[in-house]
Order: structure tokens, then C-alpha cells, then sequence
């Protein structure tokens, strides 16, 4: 690829990386591409949904494709904020202490069974997630660009886990779930297994990490109307008033909103975003942004159908489209 990519180029690379992604993943194809589209607008991803449905290797083969430098970390609870950033360690030959880098100096982390790792230790990459560096025994050390975050979490285990913070939650560009596979998707994934002949299927990469900030570059190019500026603010306002919830997404849901619409609009070869890439991603964007009434628990409100209740009532602009 050259440094004067067009939003053509983009496209053409997203169609690429999700066809390797779907010579091993079965399903899932909205959840990849807004996965491919919060990568392409420099966010993170929590993929999560009950075990057995392909979370991790969607997020190892989406990374593979990525061609980023790429590493894996199973949380556990003994694991320490040191096993994630990385710590001093004595040299003998020297008689000094010595930095060595943690799993998290990696293009592409995946976090897997995030919430099984202690509260402390899931704070420890919430710097590294927010301001791409982390501190060390007073020391800062920048993490490599680009950085970002896959992590995979189980909802419905609470022996032996710890809910993420919200402050950590927040710093996730979309949640997203991998939901269950129609009968001939999961007799397609039997027989995909029975074909390759083991585990472990292989990915091979479409782009490098240059590359994907080349990418990177275009979206951030994407026009923006004013209007549809306006409407991810109504809609993240609305959920602040919204019944059954305590605290409402914050601005930056709605900057999320409309930088996860960008990577979706030049994925689809557009040069602009229209109001229907803002409405598709309201609820992975959103719901987990919200925090809710005890009320709403107890009647068994979800934070999806509180967004998808916001994006009904939200008045649509003018589709963007129409006029070009």
C-alpha cells in the first residue's frame, strides 16, 4: 500500500481481512466488521457473551489478519499488575535493575476472560488503554502504535470473577456478543474442523501495522455533517434522561458514536457518514456506557433496549446521501 490511500483502499482492505477472518469464523459478521470498523477508528473491543461461541478465536483471527504484533493473556485471579505491564527485574551481570516489558508492548492484546483478573490488575491497562503508555516505578514508557485492546469477558460466571469498572468499561469502544449460530452455521463449523485436520486454524495476515495506520489516516479524513454531529450528542444526551437509568453515556460515547460511524462509512466506500451507520451502532457503542436503577434490575430492563428505545425517539437529520 502507498501513503496516499483513498477511502477505496479501505474498503478493499476491510473486505480482505474479514474474508480471512471468515475462512475460520462461522457467523458473527455485523460483530467483526464493527470490531474491524472500532480498530479502524483507534478503539478497543470487548467481545462478550456466554463461553463455547467462538469469542477468542474471533478475536485471535481478527488480529492475525491485522498483522499486528500480537500476544495473548489469560487472566486469572493471582495475576499481578506486573504480569500486564511488565516489571524491574535484577540483572546479576550488571548489579542493576532492569525494565522488561510486559505482554501489554504489543500492537494487538488480547485480554482473554478479562474479568477473572482482580479489580487492580484490570486497572493496570486502563492507562495503558487511554493514553497508550504506562508508568513503571515512577517511569514512563510509551506503548507501541498502533495499540489496541481485544478482551474477552463471560457474563454469566460469578465465582471467581470481578465486574469490570466502569471507568474501564468506558474506555471500550463497543461491547460486542457473538450470539448462538443457526443450525447450518454450527454444522458448517463441525465440518470446517473435521476438514483442516487439527485445532488451530491459521489466519494469514492482510495488513501491517504501517499499513493499518495508513488506514487509519483516511478515516480520520471521513467528512462529518454538522447534523449528524448533532445526532450522536441527541442520542447520548437522551440516554441521560432516559427511565431506569442512573448515570447516562458520557461525551465521549458520543464521540465514539460518531468515530466508529467514520470507520464504517469508508468500509462501505463512502467518503461521508450517514445517520444510518450512527443508528447501527448505537447499542454496541452505548448500552454498556450505561449504568441503571436498581429498578431497572429488578424489572429486568436491559441497557440494549433502553438504547434501542433512545434511537426509536431520537429525531433522524436529512440522510446525508441524498443530496450527492
Amino acid at each position: 500500500m502507498t501513503e496516499q490511500l483513498t477511502v477505496a483502499d479501505v474498503a478493499d482492505a476491510g473486505a480482505r481481512i474479514l474474508d480471512q477472518v471468515h475462512r475460520v469464523v462461522v457467523g458473527m459478521q455485523d460483530s467483526l466488521e464493527i470490531a474491524l470498523g472500532a480498530v479502524l477508528a483507534g478503539g478497543h473491543v470487548l467481545f462478550q457473551d456466554v463461553p463455547g461461541l467462538g469469542k477468542t478465536v474471533a478475536a485471535r483471527s481478527l488480529a492475525a489478519a491485522l498483522g499486528l504484533d500480537f500476544r495473548r493473556l489469560q487472566c486469572t485471579p493471582d495475576m499481578l499488575p506486573g504480569d500486564v505491564t511488565g516489571s524491574f527485574v535484577y540483572a546479576p551481570d550488571t548489579g542493576e535493575f532492569r525494565f522488561r516489558p510486559g505482554p501489554i508492548f504489543a500492537g494487538l492484546l488480547l485480554a482473554d476472560e478479562i474479568n477473572r483478573t482482580t479489580p487492580k490488575t484490570q486497572s493496570a491497562m486502563l492507562e495503558a488503554m487511554a493514553e497508550r503508555q504506562v508508568t513503571v516505578e515512577g517511569t514512563r514508557y510509551p506503548l507501541t502504535e498502533p495499540f489496541h485492546v481485544f478482551a474477552t469477558s463471560n457474563p454469566i460466571e460469578f465465582e471467581g470473577t470481578y465486574a469490570l469498572p466502569e471507568a474501564q468499561l468506558d474506555r471500550f469502544m463497543v461491547r460486542l456478543g457473538a450470539g448462538y449460530p443457526s443450525p447450518e452455521g454450527e454444522t458448517e463449523i463441525l465440518l470446517r474442523r473435521v476438514r483442516r485436520g487439527q485445532e488451530s486454524p491459521t489466519v494469514e495476515s492482510v495488513t501491517t501495522a504501517e499499513e493499518l495506520r495508513a488506514l487509519q489516516r483516511v478515516v480520520e479524513a471521513i467528512h462529518i455533517d454538522e447534523d449528524v454531529a448533532r445526532y450522536c450528542v441527541d442520542i447520548a444526551r437522551t440516554t441521560r434522561s432516559a427511565q431506569h437509568v442512573a448515570v447516562g453515556a458520557s461525551p465521549r460515547g458520543s464521540q465514539a458514536l460518531l468515530l466508529l460511524a467514520r470507520a464504517l462509512a469508508a468500509l462501505a466506500g463512502r467518503e461521508y457518514v450517514r445517520p444510518d451507520d450512527v443508528k447501527r451502532i448505537a447499542v454496541p457503542v452505548l448500552a454498556h456506557r450505561l449504568s441503571l436503577s436498581p429498578q431497572a434490575w429488578a424489572q429486568g430492563v436491559s441497557p440494549e433496549r433502553i438504547v434501542q428505545s433512545v434511537v426509536a425517539q431520537v429525531p433522524v437529520p436529512p440522510t446525508v446521501g441524498a443530496a450527492r
